[in-house]
């Protein structure tokens, strides 16, 4: 081997290492400005516009979302929210049971917090690579951000049919008025879109999302009250 390839592979890998170190740093950085400040475009909004379904959202501080529509999510994907560490370990082993038996309906066990890290930092769908980056974002903004910024955000951030981000967007497009005004029923019907919603239809409703609101909302009766989630509901 010439000392000419040598250095041209020590200079290869030097660039190597300045970008994964750039990637490191650049990260956190971007951690931590989300902590306070909305991310300015996300990568699922990103493929939305291009794929033709447009960019309808309009980011609302904590304050002005309302109880109703945070009890709602709570009540619809994530009843544990205020008291895990990020990740349901009963809710995660009860879907890999289900989904051993059920290979062709498979069901998810993500909490808030996955879900936002999800829609900040990644992409949807994807393999392990994705799940496993989805852990780390996951653990770090349960470290740095409180559990309200996190509610907050995922609020803000997460698709609520084609081309509507958050539910301020949310409120506006469905039901013609902001998302503090929105009664409990229509934050159970905003919610119950969540799984799919490119395929369930918030307005008009459909069986589905008809069914789920009626389940969401008696979820929501049951959790009413509760300290820990009246602490982020205020």
């Amino acid at each position: 081997m010439t000392s000419q390839s040598t250095a041209g592979k020590k200079s290869i890998w030097g660039k190597i290492k300045k970008f994964l170190l750039f990637l490191l740093i650049g990260q956190f950085v971007y951690i931590f400005f989300c902590k306070w400040i909305n991310p300015p475009i996300t990568i699922t909004q990103l493929v939305n516009t291009m794929e033709g379904y447009g960019l309808k959202r309009d980011y609302v501080d904590d304050d002005e979302m309302g109880r109703n529509i945070k009890l709602a999510v709570m009540a619809s994907e994530d009843q544990l929210f205020p008291d895990h560490n990020g990740f349901d370990i009963t809710a995660i082993k009860k879907a890999m049971k289900y989904n051993k038996k059920h290979p062709n309906k498979t069901r998810g066990a993500s909490t808030i917090s996955q879900q936002t890290a999800k829609n900040v930092f990644l992409w949807q769908h994807g393999g392990f690579f994705r799940k496993g980056l989805e852990v780390y974002f996951t653990f770090m903004i349960e470290t740095f951000w409180s559990k309200k910024r996190i509610l907050e955000t995922y609020l803000n951030v997460a698709e609520m049919g084609e081309g509507i981000f958050g539910v301020q967007a949310a409120a506006r497009a469905y039901f013609h008025k902001d998302a503090l005004q929105l009664t409990r029923k229509e934050a159970a019907m905003i919610a119950a879109c969540l799984p799919n919603p490119k395929k369930y239809k918030v307005v008009p409703a459909g069986r589905y999302v008809s069914i789920r609101a009626s389940r969401i909302l008696r979820q929501m009766n049951n959790l009413d009250g509760d300290a820990d989630v009246e602490a982020l509901l205020k």
